[in-house]
C-alpha cells in the first residue's frame, strides 16, 4: 500500500504494507490444535497468562488468505475491505489493519503541525457499519518489548499485528504485554471479554457509513500502551465510564449532531455526497504553527468533484465554530448536557503529546455488538427524546445497526481506502508525482480556504 509523504516541494510515494490485527488469527499449539476455539481459551494449553502465551503461536497468512479468508485485497493506490468473506472454514465479519515500516515496525505517524490526507469510497456501506480510519498510540514493535520487561513472551510483535490498544480500553483482546487475557474470560459475553483491558490515546480520523460521519480526538491520562483493570478501565457495565484512564467519548465532530442535517449524506442533496469519492484532509494546527506547539485546533474539509468544501458550521444554541478547538468541546459538553471527560483527559494538549510520540495508523471495517452504531448515525441514546440537543446523530433507524441484521441483509458491502499522504499544512492534496498540474485549481481552492479560515 502507498504512503505519500509531502512538504512545499511536492511530494513523494513509498510502498509500506499492511498487516492483519492479531485477534482475527488461527491461535494454535504450533501444530494444529486451537489455543482458542469458539469464543473461548483452551484451559489446558492456557492455564494462565503466562502459559498460554508459551504454548500458543500465532499463524501467519499468505497474500491468498488475507483475501479469500478476511476479505482484504489491493486496489490502485488503496486497499479494499469486505464485511463479510466465507471460506471453507466459516465466516469472518470485518478487519482490522495496520500499516507496516518494514517487517518488524509499524509506521509512526507524528502528526502536530501536520496535515493527514485520504480518499474514501463509502457507497457501499449501509447504516450500522463503520468504515474507521484512525490512529492508536501502539508501540512500533507490537509490543515485543515491553512484553520481555512485564514478564510476558510476544515474540510475534508488529508481523503479526501484536499489540493494539484505543480509548475504549477493549477488553476483547487476547494477549496483552506478552500474556493471554484469561482470566475471567467471558467467552459468552458479545465480543468475549478478559479481566484486563488495552488502553492508548486514540484520534479518530474517519468513522462514517455512507450516512453519517464524524472525527474524534479521545486523550487518555496515560502514555503509550496500559493494561488496565478494575475501575482505571472506566466500564461501563460497572458504571464507571468516567473513572478510567482514557476518555471514551471523545470531543465528536458530526456535523449532523451539530445541526447541519445536509452535509454528509447519500445523493446530490449533501454538501459532501456520500456516493462519490471524497478525499477527507485534516489539519493538526499548533500554537505558533511549530512543531513543538501545544495543538490548539483540529480543522477538517473534503476535496470532490474538483472542489474544496468547508467544514460545516455549527448550529446549536451556545456553541460556534467549524473545527475541534477546546472551547468548541467544553461548548459543546455544556450544551448537550454531557460529562466533559474531554477536558479532565487534557483536551486538545494531550492529544498533542501523543501525536507529538507518535501513533500507528489503524484502517478498520466493523459492527457494533454493544451499541448497536447509534452513536455514530441514529438517536443515542435510544431511551431518550430524539429532540433533545446532542441525541440525533444521523438518519439511521434504531433498528438497522444490529449485527446479527447487517451480516444477513448486507453481506456485500465494503470500504476502500486509498491515496493516504502526511506531509506539512497545505501540501497534500494539492498534488502528487503521479498528476503533476492536474491538480492545480485545487491547489489554488486550498490556499484561499486557509486564508478565508485564518
Amino acid at each position: 500500500m502507498p504512503l505519500w509523504t509531502c512538504d512545499s516541494s511536492g511530494c513523494s510515494k513509498e510502498m509500506k504494507s499492511v498487516v492483519l490485527d492479531a485477534n482475527w488469527r488461527w491461535l494454535h499449539n504450533g501444530e494444529y490444535t486451537n489455543c482458542y476455539k469458539d469464543g473461548d481459551f483452551d484451559t489446558t494449553l492456557c492455564p494462565d497468562p503466562v502459559a498460554c502465551a508459551e504454548n500458543c503461536h500465532l499463524e501467519g497468512n499468505s497474500k491468498k488468505h488475507y483475501k479469500s479468508t478476511y476479505g482484504i485485497k489491493e486496489i490502485d493506490d488503496g486497499i479494499q475491505l469486505n464485511f463479510v468473506t466465507k471460506d471453507k472454514y466459516g465466516s469472518n465479519f470485518g478487519s482490522r489493519i495496520y500499516m507496516l515500516d518494514g517487517p518488524e515496525k509499524y509506521t509512526m505517524f507524528k502528526l502536530k503541525n501536520r496535515e493527514f490526507t485520504m480518499t474514501a469510497d463509502m457507497f457501499f456501506m449501509p447504516c450500522g457499519l463503520n468504515g474507521a480510519v484512525y490512529f492508536v498510540e501502539m508501540d512500533a514493535d507490537g509490543g515485543k518489548e515491553r512484553a520481555t520487561a512485564s514478564g510476558g513472551s510476544n515474540t510475534a510483535g508488529a508481523k503479526y499485528g501484536t499489540g493494539y490498544c484505543d480509548a475504549q480500553c477493549p477488553h476483547d483482546m487476547k494477549f496483552m504485554e506478552g500474556k493471554a487475557n484469561v482470566i475471567g474470560w467471558n467467552g459468552s459475553h458479545t465480543p468475549p471479554i478478559g479481566k484486563w483491558g488495552a488502553c492508548c490515546a486514540e484520534m479518530d480520523i474517519w468513522e462514517a457509513n455512507s450516512k453519517a460521519t464524524a472525527y474524534t480526538p479521545h486523550p487518555c491520562s496515560i502514555t503509550g500502551p496500559y493494561t488496565c483493570e478494575g475501575i482505571e478501565c472506566g466500564d461501563n457495565s460497572k458504571e464507571q465510564r468516567y473513572d478510567g484512564v482514557c476518555d471514551k467519548d471523545g470531543c465528536d465532530f458530526n456535523s449532523f449532531r451539530l445541526g447541519d442535517g445536509t452535509y454528509y449524506g447519500r445523493g446530490k442533496k449533501f454538501a459532501v455526497n456520500s456516493r462519490k469519492d471524497v478525499t477527507i484532509v485534516t489539519q493538526f494546527i499548533t500554537e505558533g504553527n511549530t512543531d513543538d506547539g501545544d495543538l490548539i485546533d483540529i480543522r477538517r474539509f473534503y476535496v470532490q468533484d474538483g472542489k474544496v468544501i468547508p467544514n460545516s458550521n455549527i448550529s446549536i444554541a451556545g456553541v460556534t465554530g467549524n473545527s475541534v478547538t477546546d472551547k468548541v468541546c467544553a461548548d459543546m459538553k455544556a450544551a448537550f448536557g454531557d460529562i466533559d471527560d474531554f477536558t479532565r483527559q487534557g483536551g486538545l494538549k494531550a492529544m498533542g503529546e501523543a501525536l507529538n510520540r507518535g501513533m500507528v495508523l489503524v484502517m478498520s471495517l466493523w459492527d457494533d455488538a454493544e451499541a448497536n452504531m447509534l452513536w455514530l448515525d441514529s438517536n443515542y441514546p435510544p431511551n431518550e427524546d430524539p429532540s433533545t440537543p446532542g441525541v440525533p446523530r444521523g438518519t439511521c433507524l434504531t433498528s438497522t445497526g444490529k449485527p446479527a441484521y447487517l451480516r444477513e441483509k448486507y453481506p456485500d458491502a465494503r470500504v476502500k481506502y486509498s491515496k493516504i499522504k502526511v506531509g506539512t499544512i497545505g501540501s497534500t492534496f494539492g498534488s502528487t508525482e503521479d498528476d503533476d498540474d492536474d491538480d492545480d485549481g485545487i491547489w489554488d481552492d486550498d490556499r484561499r480556504l486557509q486564508e478565508i479560515h485564518v
